[in-house]
C-alpha cells in the first residue's frame, strides 16, 4: 500500500451509515507536493471521505494510507501528522488571535523553544501582527481563515486537509488564500483541498469529481477538459440570448443549452453539425449573433456533462429494480 512519492493512497474506500452508502469504492493516490481538488456537490461524499483520511472517522471497507500511516489501525498518529482545517474554522472567538496559536501550540505539543518562531511566522504568514491582541470573534472572515489555516500548520505537518475552506469568504480573501496554498505546496506541502468552487479547481494540479459517493473522473484539470469530456461545446453571444436559448433548445443537434455570463454555452454531439443549424435558426428569428464559436469547455462544463452522464447510466438500473 505504502509508496514513497505519495502522501494519500486510497484503494476501494467505504463508508456506510446504515444503508445508505456515502462513500463508494473510491480509489487514488494524491503525490507529495501536489495540490489535489476533490471536487462535488454538497452531500457527493467529499467531508466523509477527508474525515477517514483524518482518522476521525473509521472506513466501512477499503484501505488507506496517509504519510505512510495506516487509516484503520494509526488513526491517532495520523492526526499528529496532518494538518486539518474544517469550513467552520475551528477556532476559539473569545480568545484573542494570539492566544489561539499558544492554545493550538499547546494541543500539537511544539516544543518549547520553537513556540515563538512557529507564532511569529503564523502572525506573519497571515497578516495579523498587527491584530495579535485582537479577539478573534472580531476579526472578518477572511482574516480568520488565514489564522485557522496557520493554526492548523503550525506543527509543519507533510500533508494538509482542507474542507471547503473558501466557504463564505470574499472573492480577494478567496484569492489571497490560494496563494497561501501555492506557497506551501512550493515548499513540498501536500493539499487535499475539498470545494465546490468550480473556479477553484482550476487552480489544483489534479482533480478527483465525486458524485453521490463515487468517484466519476481524476485527472489534471487541462485533461479532464480535453479528454473527459465527449461532447463539444459552443459559446454564443447574441443580443436576445433568453429567446436564442428557446429557438436553440428545439434543435436535434444540441444536446443542451445554459445561460454563461451574457451569452449562451451550447453542448453539442458535433461543433461542426451544430453551429450551421444554430446559424440558420436565429437568422430566421431574427435574432443578431455576434460571436459563435467552438471553445475549449470549462470545469463547470465538464462537471455537468459527467454528472447527466452519470445520471443516464444510473436510470435504467433504477427502472429496472423499479
Amino acid at each position: 500500500m505504502n509508496n514513497q512519492d505519495h502522501a494519500v493512497v486510497v484503494k476501494d474506500l467505504e463508508k456506510h451509515f446504515g444503508s445508505f452508502v456515502a462513500v463508494n469504492r473510491v480509489s487514488f493516490e494524491v503525490n507529495k507536493g501536489e495540490i489535489f481538488g476533490f471536487l462535488g456537490p454538497n452531500g457527493a461524499g467529499k467531508s466523509t471521505t477527508i474525515r477517514m483520511l483524518c482518522g476521525i472517522l473509521a472506513p466501512s471497507g477499503g484501505a488507506g494510507t496517509v504519510a505512510g500511516l495506516d487509516i484503520r489501525t494509526q488513526q491517532e498518529k495520523i492526526k499528529s501528522n496532518i494538518g486539518y482545517m474544517s469550513q467552520k474554522f475551528s477556532l476559539y472567538e473569545d480568545l484573542t488571535v494570539e492566544e489561539n496559536i499558544d492554545f493550538y501550540s499547546g494541543i500539537y505539543l511544539i516544543p518549547k523553544a520553537k513556540k515563538q518562531a512557529r507564532k511569529d511566522w503564523v502572525l506573519q504568514m497571515a497578516g495579523l501582527q498587527e491584530h495579535r491582541h485582537s479577539r478573534t470573534g472580531t476579526l472578518s472572515s477572511g482574516w480568520k481563515q488565514r489564522l485557522s489555516l496557520g493554526c492548523a500548520i503550525l506543527h509543519e505537518p507533510p500533508v494538509i486537509f482542507l474542507d471547503e475552506p473558501t466557504s463564505g469568504v470574499d472573492p480577494i480573501s478567496r484569492r489571497q488564500f490560494w496563494d497561501l496554498i501555492y506557497e506551501l505546496a512550493g515548499k513540498g506541502v501536500t493539499v487535499f483541498v475539498t470545494t465546490h468552487y468550480m473556479d477553484e479547481a482550476e487552480y489544483c494540479d489534479r482533480i478527483g469529481l465525486i458524485y453521490r459517493g463515487e468517484l466519476i473522473a481524476l485527472g489534471a484539470p487541462a485533461t479532464l477538459k480535453t479528454e473527459t469530456m465527449q461532447e463539444d461545446v459552443i459559446e454564443l453571444m447574441c443580443d436576445r440570448p433568453q429567446d436564442a436559448m428557446g429557438f436553440i433548445e428545439q434543435l436535434s443537434e444540441v444536446k443542451e443549452t445554459a445561460l454563461f455570463g451574457r451569452g449562451l454555452h451550447i453542448v453539442a454531439e458535433d461543433a461542426g453539425t451544430a453551429i450551421p443549424a444554430i446559424k440558420a435558426v436565429l437568422h430566421e428569428n431574427n435574432c443578431a449573433i455576434d460571436r459563435i464559436e467552438q471553445i475549449v469547455p470549462s470545469m463547470e462544463d465538464v462537471f455537468v456533462s459527467l454528472i447527466e452522464a452519470q445520471d443516464r447510466l444510473e436510470q435504467p438500473q433504477k427502472e429496472v429494480h423499479g
